[in-house]
């Protein structure tokens, strides 16, 4: 049965009462954290239907291209093996397989190939299945593996013998899916999640052949400003816990041979002090921020660590770069660097150093999985705009490259038909905001006639960097412009720019957006009534700023999973992950704060006005933004709006934050929005 009535929500005033100011809630009956409601789910299966109904015209388009975007995907894909220890270690995936298996063999042409884990049997019963991380005990001998089953990103942690495949009773609940084995062979560390706020806050020690009703507390985290993860040093002889909130880094470590040991504060905590810390030989190595905005690398020993003013400097704090990343090997160290936007590599080998180049106008490059410190070679994935993504083993000694694997593209691709470009906008505040741009040659006029989706993000220092995507060729082929605007929110030019897009500077992230939209226009690279905008998450966010404050600027949104209901989600701390964004979006029970924050929220901003046709996605079991938010900005949305411009919402009832799994299934949202862009360009 098919709905083409838009659901109307009831209303139920709510006051929400703080600095003495009360705000009306109409919808906040449609909470509900135990996402048994039948009122709600019948009136998100009611919305779905509605959807559908909407969408009817373009279910043909859709599905064309869901095959389309399937078919560009080979089948039958291996990962390149990658030397740890005494094995070697490749997934492979193949037919209509959803997920990969996982083996080891020893060597890298396969011999004596041993099947670690094949998802798809673990997955075959389950409508949604995700898999965390995988890890080998010290003596090659157990596997753990984590898998969550709804979304909700709670993980339960499985060990398994390699060489029988059969499973040990030791079962562990409620984890954020992160093992970390000590060097006995038998004794797992992991962070235990609080089931309500989703937070990761203790620290288990768990020994083989025992229940986890004995398992020991070794440490908890009473400030919930941090997320907590656990790690082990380069040269495996270190176990660490890292505290990370937004503007503060906090280190506790135990000798990874003696399990028993308590831990201990590795580095004198001070605020807005961030780093990382790694470990080889009698060496610390430090990425730090202190008296350094773009981040400095730092050395020191056991004697000099846990006191910041006895380290030593590496590589000192430079204006114009920003340092985020190093890879430690016995002879070499590499710095990944970022200048003007672009990723480099320096490789330091004693007092010299020398970089590693790449020719594209626009890219990402990143570090791939080198696992063994004595290599004096590197594994380097690179990708840009029009390039498929490509894995080289780099020598450290000449930086001479050898391509290991490129991504294949079935069917008709040609690098050569596609273009990328950066360009600057000079934003209302003389500003200049990077944007990355990629277009099909043949297609593109400039001239006001070309379609143009306009991607954004803008939060958590997370870059967006211009990576391909076959998924994109299905718009560049029908003759669409795609534009990434690299916002400050991101730390595309450094840590300043992701500082002025945060906090009391977050309108700077809107504001970016909109004047980037308003060039593409102006210069005629988007078509006047052709222009749309997506973006997820905190880029939902975005998507909810930027139609409340220029809505005329854009005939179809996407916002997926989006972050809509900023005031009532940072006041209420028994919602996952509240506590842990106070320094990124500020803490409303400060006036200040709670006056930034209302100015912008989206669904404190809705008016009487016209909006642009809008396409608004999410999970039910969402642990990062509850799917409250988006249904609530939508029936608040269908309440007020003044034009008659689509605005259809799509639940997934089996899946969270990240959507559908399976590398399949995901493209059916994919091809949703495109559809929806696509059909509204006729």
């Amino acid at each position: 049965m098919t709905q083409s009535i838009a659901p109307i929500a009831k209303k139920i005033p709510h006051q929400l009462t703080i600095h003495n100011e009360t705000r009306i809630d109409n919808y906040y009956w449609m909470r509900d954290d135990s996402r048994t409601d039948k009122e709600i789910l019948a009136h998100l299966t009611a919305e779905n239907a509605y959807c559908d109904a909407m969408l009817a015209p373009q279910k043909t388009l859709q599905d064309s291209l869901f095959e389309e975007l399937k078919s560009r995907i080979c089948k039958d894909d291996n990962s390149v093996p990658v030397k740890d220890g005494d094995y070697w270690y490749h997934s492979e995936v193949s037919g209509d397989e959803e997920y990969s298996r996982y083996y080891r063999a020893a060597d890298n042409k396969g011999s004596n190939k041993q099947l670690l884990l094949d998802v798809n049997a673990l997955a075959a019963s389950h409508e949604h299945f995700e898999l965390g991380d995988m890890s080998i005990s010290p003596d090659d001998s157990l596997l753990t593996y984590a898998s969550d089953l709804d979304g909700r990103r709670i993980y339960t942690v499985n060990f398994k013998h390699v060489e029988s495949g059969e499973l040990i009773n030791d079962v562990l609940e409620n984890t954020e899916g992160q093992i970390v084995w000590a060097n006995d062979n038998k004794t797992v560390f992991y962070v235990k999640k609080d089931p309500q706020t989703l937070l990761g806050t203790q620290v288990y020690r768990h020994v083989l052949g025992t229940s986890q009703s004995d398992d020991e507390l070794v440490y908890e985290e009473e400030d919930h400003s941090f997320y907590m993860s656990l790690d082990k040093s380069r040269d495996e002889s270190l176990i660490f816990i890292n505290l990370e909130s937004t503007e503060t880094s906090d280190t506790w470590y135990i000798n990874a041979n003696a399990p028993m040991d308590e831990f201990a504060q590795l580095i004198d905590c001070i605020d807005e002090h961030e780093y990382s810390v790694d470990k080889l030989g009698d060496t610390f190595y430090i990425v730090s921020n202190h008296q350094a905005t773009n981040f400095k690398v730092m050395t020191a020993t056991t004697e000099t660590i846990f006191d910041v003013e006895q380290w030593a400097t590496k590589i000192d704090h430079r204006e114009d770069v920003l340092i985020e990343d190093i890879e430690i090997f016995n002879d070499y160290l590499i710095i990944v660097e970022r200048e003007l936007g672009q990723i480099r590599f320096v490789i330091h080998r004693g007092d010299t150093n020398y970089p590693i180049t790449f020719d594209d106008p626009c890219y990402y490059a990143c570090l791939g999985d080198n696992p063994e410190p004595s290599s004096t070679q590197a594994r380097i994935y690179y990708s840009s705009l029009t390039t498929p993504g490509s894995l080289f083993e780099t020598d450290l000694a000449t930086t001479d490259r050898t391509l290991l694997k490129a991504q294949k593209v079935l069917g008709e691709f040609n690098s050569d038909d596609y273009q990328s470009e950066r360009i600057f906008v000079t934003s209302r505040d003389n500003q200049q905001v990077p944007v990355s741009l990629v277009y099909k040659k043949s297609l593109y006029q400039q001239d006001g006639t070309n379609p143009v989706l306009q991607y954004g993000y803008g939060a958590y220092g997370i870059t967006i960097d211009p990576n391909f995507s076959p998924h994109t060729l299905s718009l560049l082929n029908r003759g669409f412009v795609y534009a990434i605007a690299h916002v400050r929110g991101s730390e595309m030019l450094g840590r300043q720019w992701y500082d002025n897009g945060k906090k009391s500077h977050k309108q700077n992230t809107f504001n970016d957006f909109i004047d980037v939209s308003k060039h593409l226009l102006d210069e005629k690279i988007a078509h006047p009534q052709k222009l749309f905008a997506s973006g997820g998450s905190a880029g939902g966010l975005l998507m909810g700023a930027i139609i409340n404050q220029a809505p005329q600027l854009y005939r179809g949104v996407g916002a997926h999973v989006p972050f809509v209901d900023v005031v009532t989600t940072m006041l209420d701390e028994s919602i996952p992950l509240t506590t842990n964004e106070y320094d990124e979006w500020g803490n409303p029970n400060e006036l200040a704060a709670y006056h930034t924050i209302k100015a912008y929220s989206p669904i404190d901003n809705v008016t009487a006005q016209h909006y642009p046709n809008l396409l608004v996605t999410t999970g039910l079991h969402d642990s990062q933004v509850q799917y409250f938010e988006p249904m609530k900005w939508v029936a608040k949305l269908r309440e007020l709006k003044t034009n008659d411009n689509l605005l259809v919402f799509k639940t997934d009832m089996e899946s969270g934050h990240a959507g559908a799994s399976g590398r399949f299934k995901s493209l059916e949202e994919k091809a949703l929005e495109m559809a929806f862009f696509i059909n509204l360009c006729d």
